[in-house]
């Protein structure tokens, strides 16, 4: 991202995104219309784990507090699920909730594609959502099933915010990123926050430098899973001797091994602060909400209640839903204390300004990673 430069890979994320919501209807956009013959009271919602647990603090535990939100929605709405401990428990689990007779099926996580999309086109009448992956973006790869409820979102725009603000507040002039795995759900967030530093530094005659990610090059560093909470504390300590002083880990429950590090730094004497991935850290990890510069979040959560709620209501659509900076399905969190006073109220309009050049299409964040 270059000031107001729309790159080719941008203009082809707008297209594909621009498709993607214009050539389907999603079931997470409410439409009207009279309910079918299921009704809440003996509808079942499932759901399936990816291999980072339930209670990951990123987008396993998001996705199933949709699940539970659906079900204060609507309290005769039964939830379950099933967790993965391994990518050979997809499909199996997804058999049984088959079996069981579920009325929707939501999968978690771009790893489910291939084992959401044998079923769906299996049994053509049993309802899926899946989350963080869609057609446009080639992670579902065959014929459009129109069982799949796609739900994704655009995380570059808001990374893009927190890049930028990392930039701002960094006193080292040094920051850093880190995947779990190298897949688009997790590279779109790094393309955002490296080319949100680009683009402070060329507002602002700075030289702020990136560890761990270059959206030029696309090559960067990678955990190799979403569970290895040592090798993120060991990966975030390197950062540190590095002189990053803030650090973007968007690696699921690996981020907590970079809160501890920055835990550890901090009673060391050293200013080092994390921006926390996909869920607000102070509510999801509230142990280090101290160190919680701001979070990059998505809107798992309502995104997942509203499959859930259109399935039981009968106004189920499949399709796909994107969720961005303008319609809420990407966002930064609202700062918490410590950074509500330490965050200067100028950078906090300039990061209000460069929201709505975003939502209004001025700026375009670049990114390698389809939506």
């Amino acid at each position: 991202m270059r000031g107001t430069a729309k790159t080719v890979a941008a203009l082809s994320v707008l297209a594909m995104i621009t498709a993607a919501c214009s050539s389907s209807s999603s079931s997470t956009t409410p439409t009207g219309g009279s309910s079918s013959s299921t009704t809440a009271a003996s509808f079942k919602a499932c759901m399936v784990t990816d291999t980072g647990g339930i209670d990951d603090k990123s987008f396993n535990q998001s996705s199933w507090q949709g699940m539970q939100a659906a079900k204060a929605a609507q309290p005769n709405i039964q939830i379950t699920y099933l967790p993965s401990t391994t990518t050979a428990d997809y499909a199996s689990n997804i058999s049984t909730f088959i079996a069981q007779k579920c009325g929707i099926i939501v999968t978690v996580g771009f790893l489910m594609a291939g084992a959401t999309e044998t079923a769906a086109k299996s049994n053509p009448t049993q309802k899926f959502a899946i989350v963080d992956c869609s057609y446009a973006s080639f992670c579902l790869s065959g014929a459009k099933e129109t069982n799949i409820d796609q739900l994704v979102f655009n995380t570059v725009q808001d990374s893009f915010l927190g890049g930028y603000l990392a930039a701002a507040t960094s006193k080292t002039k040094v920051v850093a990123t880190y995947g779990g795995q190298n897949f688009g759900t997790v590279t779109i967030y790094m393309d955002g926050f490296y080319d949100g530093v680009q683009y402070y530094n060329a507002q602002h005659h700075a030289n702020v430098k990136v560890l761990g990610w270059n959206e030029k090059t696309q090559k960067g560093n990678f955990i190799g899973n979403f569970t290895d909470l040592g090798a993120g504390q060991a990966l975030t300590n390197t950062f540190i001797g590095d002189q990053a002083d803030v650090i973007f880990p968007v690696a699921g429950g690996v981020g907590l091994g970079t809160a501890k590090a920055v835990q550890t730094a901090d009673n060391g004497g050293k200013n080092v602060s994390v921006e926390w991935v996909d869920t607000d850290g102070c509510i999801s990890a509230a142990q280090y909400c101290k160190y919680f510069l701001t979070s990059v979040t998505k809107g798992i959560t309502e995104a997942v209640k509203t499959a859930v709620l259109a399935a039981a209501n009968g106004t189920f659509a499949g399709g796909t839903y994107v969720g961005t900076l303008a319609n809420g399905g990407a966002a930064l969190s609202p700062f918490h204390p410590p950074w509500t006073t330490k965050v200067p109220a100028a950078l906090q309009a300039e990061l209000n300004t460069l929201k709505s050049e975003i939502e209004s299409g001025k700026i375009v964040p670049a990114t390698k990673a389809p939506v």
